[in-house]
């Protein structure tokens, strides 16, 4: 995306969502991007192995598409979607862990990133050769059809990540046989510094979806509402029945690809003008223009997301190192 003009400011429409259901979104926003700020920091005080890629300016896209899916779906986040685990209930704490390396993370610390899955949650690992989670989801959509089970798989994928040859065997795999997942391209202006116009000769990710013969549509990725609506549209037809769904949304990273990289190549004034479209701070002025939240829960809900995560990393700088003995468990051959 060349520039943030097209983004929309949240329109006042009568949505499937409740004041409870924007704190709740709001809240998981607030953790995402509280929790990521912390581990930022342990970056940079060098108690941190591996790189630090953060969600900073796309909570909204993660948190809101999340939290249209209900129990017994599934969700494959990628490097920018924590808010994603954080909404399907993954703890703090748990995170924290697996940052650091510990023993209470979901790998046991064989992972201070963020390749981890929790199958009781409904989250699959992510991969890292990027693509590779279309055709996982359409695995699971497809064991889940076998069975005669409703439930849907929600994807995520880069803008980058759809010029490879997994998204497109994955996504067409998906149609042919018609599979309750759903694919959101998160097109944030670059893939790593190469802008979005430079990998692509189409206009939105979203034409892409005639080729596979199915919808496709493109929305503000930092408008909650719109969000949820529309990943929440699509999950609801793929658990008809009919099939996946496209969805492009255009969102920003406001930070670079990884802590490591300064973002020289983003122009200064495409950041400025994305960062008056932040979708926390869009969310809050929602809410209070239309007297859905006091000041006074907004601010609970703050103190509520300190004080969790001071516990969280309290627990998880209390979790031991993994023993090196335990290296051969959890794979699949001795």
């Amino acid at each position: 995306m060349s520039s943030a003009e097209t983004a929309t400011l949240l329109p006042h429409v009568e949505a499937e969502l409740t004041s409870d259901d924007l704190l709740a979104i709001y809240y998981y926003m607030q953790l995402t991007r509280s929790s990521e700020e912390r581990v930022r920091r342990l970056y940079l005080q060098g108690k941190l192995q591996g790189a630090v890629y953060t969600s900073r300016g796309q909570e909204g896209t993660a948190v809101a598409s999340a939290y249209a899916l209900q129990d017994g779906d599934y969700v494959a986040p990628l490097i920018r979607d924590l808010g994603a685990s954080f909404t399907r209930g993954i703890e703090p704490s748990k995170i924290f862990a697996q940052w650091l390396g510990r023993t209470g993370g979901p790998t046991g610390g064989r992972d201070g990133n963020l390749h981890f899955g929790v199958l009781e949650r409904g989250v699959l690992a992510p991969i890292s050769m990027l693509g590779a989670t279309i055709p996982l989801c359409a695995g699971v959509a497809l064991a889940a059809k076998q069975r005669n089970e409703k439930s849907v798989a929600l994807a995520f994928i880069g803008d980058g990540g759809t010029n490879t040859g997994d998204f497109h065997e994955g996504l067409n795999f998906a149609a042919v046989f018609k599979l309750a997942v759903v694919v959101i391209v998160e097109d944030n202006g670059f893939a790593y510094s190469t802008p979005t116009a430079k990998h692509v000769a189409i206009k939105t990710f979203a034409d892409r979806a005639t080729a596979y013969g199915i919808p496709g549509t493109t929305i503000d990725g930092n408008d909650v509402i719109q969000v949820y609506r529309a990943t929440k549209g699509a999950v609801d037809r793929a658990r008809a029945g009919a099939g996946p769904t496209l969805i492009e949304v255009k969102t920003f990273r406001m930070r670079g690809h990884a802590e490591h990289d300064d973002a020289f190549y983003v122009p200064k004034e495409l950041h400025a003008a994305w960062a008056e479209r932040d979708p926390i701070d869009r969310l809050l002025s929602y809410m209070k223009e239309h007297h859905l939240a006091k000041q006074e829960t907004i601010s609970d809900i703050d103190g509520r997301v300190e004080k969790e995560l001071d516990e969280a990393m309290q627990w998880a700088e209390d979790s031991p190192l993994p023993d090196p003995a335990t290296q051969t468990e959890g794979v699949y051959a001795p």
